[in-house]
């Protein structure tokens, strides 16, 4: 009986786990803008190269923040 109990609130966890672990997906993921007529639909190789693009400019302004605050803090 107890084993049963065990086995009951193990997946009452992993529902709930998995319950969180998709609405935070959907969070993350912003909804995909309907297509314009007559727009080209990007392929995955242009999706990629954006995507690396924003990774690099997000770094690239951490850096210089980063340089921004370093510079104030010394006399």
């Amino acid at each position: 009986m107890r084993m049963l109990f065990n086995l009951a609130g193990l997946l009452i966890v992993l529902v709930v786990i998995m319950w969180l672990a998709k609405t935070q997906l959907k969070a993350v993921v912003p909804a995909a803008a309907p297509p314009v007529a007559g727009a080209a639909v990007p392929t995955a190789r242009e999706q990629s190269q954006q995507m690396q693009h924003q990774v690099k400019q997000g770094v690239e302004r951490a850096l210089e923040q980063g340089a921004g605050r370093a510079s104030d803090s010394q006399p």
